[in-house]
């Protein structure tokens, strides 16, 4: 497997949080990888998985610990349009409050179980970050997004094409 082209963060929020978080990755992990493209999930599919990239994905969990709103329809294609996406590598920034212990974190745990559903490989552990713990979720997001793309870079380097 090659370098990946990119790195694709892939955001969903109700309050903007999430894209918060994803922009300051956009700026603090900029010398790990270029380009770096933040987009809203609104609209989105599973055909986004498509191209070659690195996949992060960075949501937030609203409800009765359900994806955000403009997530749901990518959420909904990866199950209701299921495809083999093996070829995938991704991440998981999964933002909750621990306040809510029945339904923490849930929106990325929810993206991760489907896309290992579908034959994707994570790469490292998710990153879930407590609203309640009183630690920034944009620097908590960049310091684990540092690590983790190390990790994924390196891996991508020593597999075989």
């Amino acid at each position: 497997m090659n370098r990946p082209a990119q790195l694709l963060i892939l955001v969903g929020t109700m309050t903007q949080t999430a894209q918060h978080v994803a922009q300051a990755i956009e700026m603090g992990c900029a010398d790990l990888i270029s380009p770096i493209e933040v987009r809203l999930m609104d609209e989105l599919d599973v055909r986004i998985f498509d191209g070659d990239a690195l996949y992060l994905l960075c949501t937030s969990t609203t409800g009765s610990g359900d994806v955000p709103d403009n997530a749901r329809a990518l959420y909904e294609s990866l199950g209701n349009e299921p495809r083999y996406l093996g070829h995938v590598r991704y991440g998981v920034i999964a933002l909750g409050d621990s306040c809510y212990p029945q339904t923490f974190c849930n929106g990325g745990l929810r993206f991760d179980e489907r896309l290992a559903d579908l034959g994707a490989i994570r790469i490292g552990d998710l990153l879930q970050h407590d609203a309640s713990d009183g630690s920034e979720a944009e620097l908590a997001g960049v310091v684990w997004c540092r690590e983790w793309l190390a990790q994924a870079l390196h891996t991508s380097k020593g597999a075989k094409a």
